[in-house]
């Protein structure tokens, strides 16, 4: 039975300040991409322009970011979702000693702060003398995608009954066709959010990236090298918007995907 009794007015409040803390910074990009100002956040603008969409739109450097961008995205979350959804079978299914420790090293890599998973890598790309690459990035992009892809699917692998499973091998189904038409429809959607998840988080990923880049350029790293020119300020602004859009469109996904869920698990790092 729904109550129909208001929260009290210092609670809605307190709900106001927490949304306008956390999204008018968001809002304040949003009104600078449209301004005519090139050097500096007057406020309020001094006018209101599409021109620096144009700009943005024609700057190959741009575009060459975004699509490196989408590509390390794509693959460390596709690696995600295979070495993800195994791990976590192996550990629901399987009893074995050190099943505990081996669960929490798994999400380790998104516990610990990204610094110091970007220096871990930094020094194992060193030590195995790899030079810097497309794959080196997707790499440390997939140390903590995998951990979201885990989260999702253990979590929802522990509100699937393992009679399912069990009835399926007594009808004489092999570990494949089980998983294919058992297993996978019950975790469909939580490797969906989890893979939304990844990506999103993938494609704006700064720290890890920086220590596994090299000489390559992400959408995140072209942003921060901009942030110190002078001139032409409101084209991070306006990429900036992308960025938001990009990845809150996977986020929102996610979140209707696995808002009937508790216990599924995707927090970014």
């Amino acid at each position: 039975m729904r109550s129909n009794q208001r929260s009290p007015l210092g609670l809605r409040l307190a709900v106001l300040g927490g949304l306008l803390f956390l999204h008018l910074p968001l809002a304040l990009i949003l009104l600078y991409a449209f301004t005519t100002e090139e050097k500096s956040y007057a406020f309020p603008p001094p006018g209101l322009t599409l021109h620096w969409f144009a700009v943005a739109w024609g700057r190959d450097d741009i575009w060459s970011a975004i699509g490196l961008s989408v590509r390390v995205a794509a693959i460390s979350t596709l690696i995600a979702l295979v070495l993800g959804t195994l791990a976590a079978m192996a550990v629901h299914r399987a009893k074995f000693f050190g099943r505990e420790a081996i669960s929490l090293m798994l999400i380790l890599p998104i516990a610990l702060p990204g610094i110091v998973t970007g220096i871990s890598l930094r020094a194992a790309l060193n030590f195995g003398d790899l030079p810097f690459s497309f794959w080196t990035i997707v790499i440390g992009h997939a140390t903590f995608c995998v951990v979201v892809v885990y989260n999702n699917a253990i979590a929802r692998l522990r509100r699937t009954s393992t009679s399912l499973v069990e009835a399926s091998m007594d009808l004489g189904a092999n570990g494949f066709a089980t998983f294919r038409y058992v297993v996978l429809p019950s975790i469909a959607t939580a490797l969906l959010a989890g893979g939304m998840l990844s990506f999103a988080l993938s494609f704006d990923e700064v720290i890890v990236t920086t220590f596994t880049a090299g000489q390559q350029t992400t959408l995140p790293i072209w942003m921060l090298t901009e942030l110190v020119r002078p001139r032409q300020r409101p084209v991070t602004n306006v990429v900036a918007v992308f960025i938001v859009a990009v990845t809150f469109l996977p986020i929102l996904g996610a979140y209707y995907l696995t808002r009937d869920t508790q216990d599924a698990a995707g927090a970014g790092k």
